[in-house]
């Protein structure tokens, strides 16, 4: 007689991982107001999801500098000089660059993509809205 073979459970308190290579339902529209995020549990380290300003997007939760959980740090805006008050700056692109919590490296979350070592960007995927879902590709 054939036993079925089953996955082990996730341990307490902790989501299973979901297989990389396809694409997930991770949430709903309502579940990511706009200004913040999801963590999901995708490959290795997980896949922080945002809501900027109505636009998703998603990235890895990996710091390529020493390996932080990019997504537990804060995400926003750059702040350029203002040059209509001498001294001045503004901010621009508020909540689209997401800075690590170890050493403030920060990165694009359309792209992925830092100015510190522009060859150290990290990896990005694919999200669309579909109804009322969000699916990632991942």
């Amino acid at each position: 007689m054939d036993k079925e073979k089953t996955s082990p459970a996730p341990a307490a308190g902790r989501e299973p991982r979901l297989a990389q290579g396809r694409e997930h339902v991770v949430a709903t529209v309502d579940e990511i107001p706009s200004g913040t995020h999801k963590l999901v549990p995708i490959g290795r380290h997980g896949v922080g999801v945002y809501n900027v300003n109505g636009t998703f997007y998603a990235i890895a939760n990996y710091c390529p500098h020493e390996g932080g959980p990019l997504c537990s740090g804060r995400a926003r805006g750059r702040n350029i000089l203002d040059e209509s008050v001498p001294g001045d700056a503004v901010m621009v692109r508020d909540m689209e660059f997401i800075f690590c919590p170890w050493h403030q490296w920060g990165f694009e979350l359309a792209t992925g993509t830092t100015a510190v070592k522009p060859e150290w960007s990290i990896r990005t995927y694919p999200v669309r809205v579909v109804g009322n879902d969000v699916l990632v590709q991942a």
